[in-house]
């Protein structure tokens, strides 16, 4: 007799797939579930609380000749973050082509260079994992496309063949690249494959079943090495229909399902992040009903208003924004962050900020140094969409001294810490990096200027020099981290309320279901804020001060954690 899992997965494929699916695939497909559930031992935490706060890292951050990066990463944060993540981000470890990881040339390995999986094993034993499932598209140079290419009837329908001359002006391009990329087959035969992000990226066919079998067989693997949380990167595009905009349709969501319900059959308590850099309303779609989709979506509106709300000086649409935030379930909730291995997304500011606000702040920051990546619109314009800088670098200026820059960085990162949901921190910035135009220059794209690599040592020596700006940003981070970590009203489900006091003053009240308080304020404005505040005994958690009274004068870019007593 079938269970309700089996039943449910059934039924979603069903409606993808019709009788395209055959019960010999279903068998398949349930075979391999019934595998992994029976392999998977190890149970994953329930939810989420306070003490979650999750590192996002390449896995060769830290290289050194003849030495493997895993080894090497474990150690460092062992010796520097440990007790300030519970969590480790590790970007695609797979071996790659291109885009630093996210062009995979196999799906089940573990990049050589990188080490093995008993590598992933060990930093398991200091961190809870979380991995990428790079479902949209692989590397031109996997042995999947290149089956494809040499026309094996195994692999014959699993990737995007689209006659050269259909209308594909409606579909909706993240880049200012051609959507469709000629390939020669073995026969001399030359077929125009779909690439939604680079010709290195061959996007895979969903309409085939023998694509998704494979690919839930990557997802299950993953589960089986240990993957506490899963991230879905770029699932918005995986679903294409010649005629509409080829993102977040109906199938989408539905694919996004049968992952849903096959990793809460095989490994209960694992969590999905949707991954989609798209306005507010269309990302957080990808919650579904609150049961049935992803568990968390990126909060990718934060950063970009972030930045907007410290260079204009003004909170008040990152206010109002955060006022109408609301989740579909107590089963769901936020990723946040501020900075990432991508750019700074913009498209998630259309339909917050007006347009000349958007490229306002982009030309402010441009004047500044940051690097500027565009996509073309089907009217023939282009648009900003994503700003090339460290998260550092982009809150302040050329010109502003350290004490300011750290005092912006801490700001910024006092509210996402604040924030309900989870944190997830770059390390880049923890480590306090700036923008890295050597490497933009080497390796011949902006996003270079995020992704610098270091040698063994290199960070170590600055973290622990008291002159630095990198120590100096760690030391008061990871103290930051430590505090927040211990307060049970900076639960991701406690309760938020947001006001803006004035236009250059937000307050944020968190309240835990044991009644504990924290009002936390923050200055988003170069000149002392006096305001008013209901506060009978409270203390100042991040300076260890009593507070009492009805206004309190926050001094230039300062935070309060005001715990009531």
């Amino acid at each position: 007799m079938e269970n309700n899992v089996n039943v449910k997965i059934k039924k979603l494929i069903a409606l993808v797939y019709g009788k395209d699916f055959s019960d010999a695939q279903l068998s398949v497909l349930k075979e391999k579930i019934g595998n992994a559930a029976r392999v998977i031992q190890t149970r994953r935490k329930a939810k989420w609380d306070e003490q979650d706060v999750v590192l996002i890292t390449y896995a060769d951050q830290f290289i050194e000749n003849g030495q493997k990066s895993l080894p090497i990463l474990t150690r460092f944060f062992n010796r520097w973050l440990g007790p300030s993540f519970s969590h480790v981000h590790l970007l695609p470890f797979y071996p790659w082509s291109s885009d630093d990881g996210f062009s995979v040339i196999d799906y089940h390995r573990v990049a050589p260079e990188a080490g093995e999986w008993s590598d992933v094993a060990e930093l398991k034993k200091s961190a809870n994992l979380m991995f990428d499932f790079v479902c949209n598209h692989m590397s031109a140079k996997s042995p999947w496309f290149k089956r494809y290419l040499n026309q094996e009837p195994e692999f014959a329908d699993f990737f995007i063949d689209v006659d050269p001359d259909t209308d594909l002006s409606a579909v909706t391009r993240p880049r200012a690249l051609p959507l469709l990329t000629p390939f020669t087959m073995t026969d001399g035969t030359v077929r125009h494959l779909w690439t939604t992000f680079s010709d290195d990226q061959i996007d895979l066919n969903f309409a085939s079943p023998q694509v998704l079998i494979a690919m839930v067989d990557v997802l299950l693997h993953y589960l089986m090495e240990g993957a506490d949380y899963i991230r879905l990167d770029a699932v918005g595009f995986m679903w294409k229909a010649p005629g509409t905009t080829c993102i977040h349709q109906e199938n989408t969501h539905r694919l996004i399902q049968i992952f849903r319900a096959i990793t809460d059959e095989v490994a209960p308590g694992t969590v999905l992040i949707t991954e989609t850099n798209v306005p507010h309303k269309d990302n957080i779609a990808y919650f579904g009903d609150g049961t049935n989709e992803a568990q968390m979506v990126y909060q990718f509106s934060l950063p970009p208003l972030v930045l907007h709300s410290i260079h204009s000086r003004n909170v008040l649409a990152l206010c109002q924004w955060a006022q109408k935030l609301t989740l579909p379930s107590s089963s769901t909730t936020w990723f946040n962050f501020l900075a990432s291995h991508d750019g700074i997304g913009l498209n998630p500011l259309r339909g917050i900020l007006p347009e000349q606000d958007i490229l306002t702040l982009v030309e402010k920051l441009q004047s500044e140094g940051a690097l500027v990546n565009w996509k073309n619109n089907p009217d023939g314009t282009r648009s900003p969409y994503e700003l090339n800088v460290t998260y550092l670098d982009a809150l302040s200026y050329k010109n502003s001294s350290d004490s300011e820059r750290q005092a912006r960085f801490l700001l910024a990162h006092a509210l996402l810490l604040s924030f309900p949901g989870v944190p997830a921190i770059y390390i880049q910035s923890i480590i306090g990096s700036r923008n890295d135009y050597d490497g933009v220059e080497k390796l011949g794209y902006n996003r270079a200027i995020n992704r610098r690599k270091y040698r063994e040592g290199e960070i170590d020596a600055e973290l622990n020099d008291e002159s630095t700006l990198r120590n100096r940003i760690y030391r008061s981070l990871t103290k930051m981290i430590a505090i927040r970590r211990q307060q049970n009203a900076f639960h991701p489900d406690s309760d938020a309320i947001f006001d803006a006091p004035d236009e250059h003053v937000l307050k944020i009240i968190r309240t835990a279901e044991n009644g504990e308080r924290i009002t936390a304020l923050f200055n988003f404005d170069e000149q002392p804020q006096t305001i008013y505040v209901d506060i009978n005994d409270g203390k100042e958690l991040l300076t260890d001060s009593r507070i009492r009274g009805e206004t309190i004068t926050l001094n230039p870019w300062q935070v309060m954690w005001i715990k009531d007593i």
